[in-house]
């Protein structure tokens, strides 16, 4: 299908205390669990877009090279300008141009959804969040706990560890 990527994650960037969890998770644990575990082939800015590539064009690029979209609904991600863009594009491509599945995983509890831009709503309406529970900071690490298992429910079919 062309694709290089399983998934592009979007997530906050700001570096915050609260975002130290976050970035842990995103730098840390989804690539244990997701690449190293069940063999999938994340895209995470930082990570995988080199410093001094135009960001804008190389996040539009990769998300095109991605199978799904991971986005990491946080507090922080819903009142962020700065992260706007990659979500903008994103849901334009999941929405608009009907070929990128997205996967919500909420971090924190957001409350009610209103806050939410329209297009976040419409998905989670259509399919609901993955919501990350406290009780999963205890054995993160474990593809089988209800919160990995779900999430690989919605990736790709690349591997289905037992």
């Amino acid at each position: 299908d062309g694709k290089i990527y399983d998934a592009y994650v979007i997530y906050p960037k700001n570096h915050t205390s609260e975002a130290n969890f976050v970035e842990y998770f995103v730098y840390q644990i989804m690539p244990d669990i997701l690449e190293n575990k069940c063999g999938y082939k994340l895209c995470i800015y930082g990570r995988d877009i080199y410093p001094g590539e135009d960001a804008a064009s190389a996040i539009e690029k990769r998300m095109q090279k991605s199978r799904r979209l991971i986005i990491l609904l946080t507090q922080q991600l819903i009142n962020s300008k700065e992260d706007a863009y990659d979500q903008h594009i994103a849901l334009y491509n999941a929405l608009i141009q009907n070929d990128t599945k997205v996967i919500l995983l909420e971090m924190e509890a957001i409350g009610t959804y209103g806050k939410l831009q329209e297009s976040l709503r419409f998905i989670i309406k259509q399919q609901g969040t993955i919501k990350w529970k406290e009780e999963h900071t205890v054995h993160p690490q474990s593809p089988n706990s209800k919160f990995w298992k779900q999430v690989r429910y919605h990736m790709p079919l690349t591997c289905w560890p037992s």
